[in-house]
């Protein structure tokens, strides 16, 4: 099987890069919702992410992907206490997933072979710890919206059902692509998702002609290709693990607090959830930058990523959601 495309062979798009770098820093974000035309590379990033992200260290054969042996579930049956590491998990939730699918649910072969009544585990297991990418994530069926938005909101996934009683650790990153021009997202949902960024295909010629010639040579001359970004994923996912370890150490003054909370408030952003996603965001972006403390710098850089989505609609304003983000990051932080 090809490897995926790297992700710093991905022309353009730096917005999008820069929110999945984020929460791969910081997956406490929120996961990641990129809207925009067909053919803007939204999957490509997806898949690229999934070889740029550092490995995780698991216990072997836990399903879901437990760090320690005390956290894998009683239902596992895990033998041993071998750690070993493994890729960080993302998984793909197909538009016509069925709920068994999503959640797992009584394993019937070893029902009917061994009258044994156990549970086979679903996407939401193996994407713990990871990533969950859901392509069209505006055409998802509303019970899988729902029950999405519950395992998001408890970190767990509960299955009660065929005289099964099952729960186990479910937290993931939500990563999420879509076409505007095929229907809206669910507000809850949408509530959801930490950054959201809007992609575009890209109007300067020579930047669409690097597109071509890049994608040609990854599927031309795979190996070359390969090996002449491979430096440069190593770096960046070197530069990922720092990031994540000088997140600890990263110091907040008031004054940023200050200007988090009033930039919120002049954007009418509903409930605190955009203040703390924005402040964990430019943290995470401060840290990734290898600074020491947050600074305005970092928080205007990032604040439409954070709010865009979460803002009350406007029918008077067609300047669109990032446009009125920037404004009042000016008023509110100075060009």
């Amino acid at each position: 099987m090809k490897p995926p495309f790297p992700f710093s062979a991905i022309v353009g798009q730096t917005d999008m890069k820069r929110a999945m770098i984020l929460t791969a820093v910081d997956p406490s974000i929120g996961g990641v919702l990129v809207f925009g035309d067909r053919g803007t590379g939204k999957s490509t990033a997806v898949r690229a992410l999934a070889a740029l992200l550092p490995p995780i260290k698991a216990v072997k054969g836990c399903p879901v992907n437990s760090e320690q042996a005390a956290d894998c579930p009683d239902w596992a049956s895990v033998k041993g206490r071998v750690n070993h590491r493994i890729p960080t998990p993302v998984v793909d939730l197909p538009l016509g997933a069925s709920e068994d699918r999503v959640t797992g649910a009584l394993d019937i072969e070893k029902a009917l072979t061994n009258g044994e009544k156990a549970f086979q585990p679903g996407l939401l297991a193996q994407a713990n710890r990871g990533y969950l990418y859901i392509d069209e994530v505006n055409l998802l069926e509303d019970h899988i919206v729902d029950l999405l938005l519950d395992v998001a909101q408890s970190g767990e996934n509960v299955i009660e059902r065929e005289g099964l009683s099952i729960r186990h650790a479910a937290r993931f990153v939500l990563v999420g692509s879509g076409n505007p021009e095929e229907g809206e997202l669910r507000p809850q949902l949408l509530d959801r998702f930490g950054l959201c960024v809007d992609v575009a295909s890209p109007t300067d010629i020579d930047e669409r002609i690097e597109v071509i010639k890049r994608r040609d040579a990854y599927e031309n001359d795979h190996a070359a290709f390969m090996l002449r970004w491979q430096a440069e994923d190593a770096a960046l996912r070197d530069q990922i693990e720092r990031a994540r370890q000088s997140l600890k150490r990263l110091k907040t003054s008031d004054k940023c607090l200050r200007d988090v909370a009033e930039l919120c408030i002049k954007l009418g952003s509903d409930g605190l959830r955009g203040e703390l996603t924005l402040l964990k965001a430019a943290r995470a972006y401060a840290a990734f930058r290898d600074d020491t403390a947050l600074t305005r710098s970092h928080i205007r850089d990032v604040a439409a990523l954070a709010l865009r989505h979460r803002l009350r609609r406007d029918p008077l304003d067609e300047a669109g959601s990032g446009a009125r983000v920037n404004r009042i990051v000016e008023d509110v932080l100075g060009a």
